[in-house]
């Protein structure tokens, strides 16, 4: 089986991208857009003062035509977009003083930029917060239609398999709606990629063998994410919980604590009762079972934004620039 690198940079070659990378004044980002333009699966915007870029242009061997490079501070729709901001957060008590600044804003330029269709995705965080990648994606974007619930999953790979856990990265402690809604939003994710989604709600309880409130917000999560599934889906996603970890994995486990689970031990989608959970068993994970680890990647956006790690390498950044390209596809 190709590796889940090679699947993505595939996928995304089939119909190219253009992505992004409002962090043009970090090596990593020119280093990974190098990368990107010898592969030739997307096409990159690099945001940045020219001053600083330039000379990593040439650190790393790209040649300045061959990517969009765009400077806020000199572009000339700075002052279009900064009247979009004031437009669009007016309400919210946006100054145009404070639109304008922030039309200076690499991240918020570019978040405009996907807005307006000029980028189909975006990549961010490798010298910003969280907050700082984010805040503009839900001001501007906001959540795609029906969808109250932006989240974030991670794939989890080895050679012979594929897992998608999720949340791992943004809610703290979900409600049964959140919930249901990342359960939809992770599925969609996996169909978007191939994989067959088999979700499983997780609690330390299967079937009502505990009875503590977070069992019960799992089971009443599921009871919901079923009739959710069944219109959203139709028969092509089974869902089912609350299941512990082991009843919906291991076949033999599920036989004795959940024999009725559609299933049957066979989940491949894993929905944690919290960001504690998710985020604990995704690094455990990564660190005891070997498992390569790719995300956060947000969910529930209009459009793609993805969040990296400040401690990314410039191949994180490539891996997360082919991901958002194949969910800028639809």
């Amino acid at each position: 089986m190709a590796s889940f690198l090679d699947q993505i940079f595939s996928r995304a070659a089939s119909s190219i991208k253009t992505i992004a990378l409002p962090e043009g004044c970090d090596a990593r980002t020119i280093e990974a857009a190098s990368v990107i333009l010898k592969k030739k699966f997307a096409n990159i915007i690099v945001l940045g003062s020219q001053a600083k870029v330039l000379p990593l242009l040439d650190k790393y061997n790209v040649d300045a035509k061959a990517i969009n490079l765009i400077d806020p501070a000199t572009d000339p729709r700075r002052q279009e977009f900064a009247q979009y901001l004031y437009e669009l957060r007016k309400s919210k008590g946006m100054t145009m003083e404070q639109a304008e600044k922030l039309a200076l804003d690499e991240v918020y330029f570019a978040t405009v930029m996907v807005k307006k269709g000029l980028a189909d995705g975006l990549v961010s965080g490798a010298c910003h917060s969280t907050a700082d990648t984010l805040r503009p994606a839900l001001q501007i974007i906001k959540p795609a239609e029906g969808m109250k619930t932006v989240s974030s999953m991670f794939f989890m790979c080895w050679p012979d398999k594929i897992l998608l856990y999720a949340d791992c990265g943004l809610i703290e402690d979900p409600t049964e709606d959140q919930i249901v809604d990342i359960a939809v939003s992770t599925a969609k994710t996996g169909l978007q990629f191939g994989i067959q989604p088999r979700v499983a709600i997780l609690s330390y309880s299967s079937k009502g063998s505990a009875s503590g409130p977070n069992a019960k917000k799992m089971a009443n999560a599921s009871a919901s994410a079923k009739d959710v599934f069944q219109k959203e889906f139709g028969d092509k996603v089974i869902v089912d919980g609350e299941l512990q970890f082991d009843a919906a994995y291991v076949p033999s486990v599920a036989a004795q604590k959940a024999p009725n689970s559609p299933l049957k031990g066979n989940a491949n989608t894993f929905v944690f009762p919290d960001l504690g959970a998710g985020n604990l068993c995704y690094k455990s994970t990564q660190r005891l079972a070997g498992a390569e680890a790719y995300g956060p990647i947000v969910q529930g956006l209009a459009r793609p934004v993805n969040d990296l790690s400040r401690g990314c390498s410039s191949d994180d950044i490539v891996a997360t620039v082919a991901i958002t390209a194949i969910q800028a596809m639809g």
